[in-house]
């Protein structure tokens, strides 16, 4: 009887429980009155407001040791124009590169100059991909055997890096920062605190480039979420505050190493971001990044061995995207 006592008595406690907090989420907040207006509905979702946009991207990739020290770093920095698509009458949004410029370490910083002023036609589609399967319609040609200023050509992997501040850059201002076609997207937050999983949760975008990364090389999403966290100004514009996380994502790369044999690279990252997005203009005014990547790269047995090398890496990613003025984006 005891026992049974007992039960009842916890089950009574947590209906009472859930009765309290059900009573909670019906209580208007209660807010001084100059901040009244935070606890009602924003629309994130309108038409962006018809300007030429020029932003600022900068992405370090810090690589470190299991012991626990650096490396090695390389940043990559771009800069790019955008002329949106009812001024462009492209058909969609033209983006033209400013300058694309990298620095390994504290070396000096060497631009890439098949780069400096090519522009491309940017257009959203459901499947974020094109009818060649180039994610966002980026065209991997262009991120061929790419060479600096001083005529270093670069490896795939440093190639590969470039490609990803394209692809980084329009997930980011476009993917994230406008709304989907069919829910699960910037358009359902309404509410600050409100919290959602986002369209692209679980997707499986390629990674594969050129001839340097094979096909087969994918990057699969985890549990894509977003948070509406509050308001804040950036420039002295009222800026809503998304947060986002990727959840646990996996990755496999896979480098030919010779006619025969491939590098493959397999492993997991997290990473953590916030998009400032104007509410006076709907534009994405700065973009804040970390992801955490642990990766095992497994190379071919060669000769007389049982096996092949197998090599454990620790990488962390600090991005920082930046509208900015003309006069800075020609600097």
């Amino acid at each position: 009887m005891r026992i049974k006592t007992i039960l009842v008595s916890i089950m009574l406690l947590y209906a009472a429980s859930l009765t309290g907090a059900a009573a909670a989420v019906r209580t208007k907040v209660k807010l001084p009155k100059n901040l009244s207006g935070l606890d009602g509905t924003f629309d994130l979702a309108g038409e962006r407001k018809p300007e030429v946009r020029y932003y600022v991207q900068e992405t370090q990739v810090v690589h470190i040791g299991f012991e626990g020290k650096r490396t090695g770093m390389e940043t990559y920095t771009v800069k790019m124009r955008c002329i949106p698509a009812v001024l462009s009458g492209k058909g969609g949004d033209e983006y033209t590169v400013g300058k694309f410029s990298i620095s390994i370490g504290e070396g000096e910083v060497e631009t890439i100059p098949d780069l400096t002023g090519w522009s491309y036609v940017f257009k959203i589609t459901a499947s974020g991909k094109d009818e060649k399967g180039q994610v966002f319609g980026i065209p991997h040609s262009k991120f061929e055997n790419l060479t600096t200023s001083r005529g270093s050509k670069l490896p795939a992997v440093a190639s590969y890096f470039i490609y990803n501040s394209f692809i980084d850059f329009h997930a980011f201002n476009d993917r994230l920062g406008r709304p989907t076609e069919e829910g699960g997207g910037i358009q359902d937050l309404r509410t600050i605190g409100q919290k959602i999983v986002h369209d692209s949760a679980f997707t499986e975008p390629p990674v594969n480039l050129g001839s340097g990364i094979k096909a087969g090389s994918v990057f699969r999403n985890g549990e894509v979420k977003l948070l509406f966290k509050g308001i804040t100004l950036v420039d002295e514009a009222a800026c809503a505050v998304i947060g986002f996380d990727s959840g646990e994502n996996t990755l496999r790369m896979i480098r030919p190493m010779s006619a025969d044999k491939d590098i493959e690279t397999v492993g997991g990252s997290e990473f953590l971001c916030d998009l400032y997005i104007d509410l006076g203009t709907r534009w994405v005014r700065k973009v804040t990044l970390d992801e955490f990547v642990v990766t095992e790269t497994r190379l071919p047995a060669m000769g007389q061995e049982a096996v092949g090398q197998k090599i454990h890496d620790y990488t962390v990613r600090h991005l920082l995207t930046r509208m900015v003025s003309r006069e800075e984006f020609e600097k």
